[in-house]
């Protein structure tokens, strides 16, 4: 690969890719907290309402469950805490190739040619994390 081809790899594939994996990292990340505390909060204030103990408040609490009980489905369901983590790993693993690439370090100290090393591991990385996606879902219709 010549160098301008491979300029025009890291703009067009590499870093929009390294992108990619860090704003779906950041929204997953920010969706699963937000759920999670939701959820917590809501958990907490059940048996208050109950406590406390009013025809409102008691359905209050039933509705304040149903909450509770469909925030956790959505969690497990939709995978935020798993993509958060996955898209964090694969962005993280791509930014480190290029140091890598750049400093002449780990296999690009010896490689006869580096530009096609670095492109050979950042697309086995994009392939994994492809791979990882469509297990996991393949595996969720399989259990559905």
């Amino acid at each position: 690969m010549e160098h301008d081809d491979f300029d025009s790899y890291l703009n067009e594939r590499y870093y929009p890719q390294v992108n990619w994996y860090d704003e779906k990292a950041i929204w997953n990340q920010k969706i699963y907290k937000q759920m999670q505390w939701g959820i917590i909060v809501l958990a907490a204030l059940t048996p208050i309402l109950v406590v406390i103990g009013g025809v409102w408040e008691r359905w209050l609490a039933v509705i304040v469950s149903v909450l509770v009980a469909i925030g956790t489905a959505g969690l497990k369901t939709f995978n935020y805490q798993e993509n958060w983590i996955n898209y964090r790993s694969t962005c993280e693993a791509l930014r480190k190739e290029i140091h890598y690439y750049n400093s002449k370090i780990d296999s690009y100290e010896k490689a006869d040619d580096s530009i096609a090393l670095f492109v050979k591991r950042v697309e086995a990385l994009l392939s994994r994390e492809n791979t990882m996606w469509l297990t996991v879902h393949n595996q969720k219709e399989e259990d559905t």
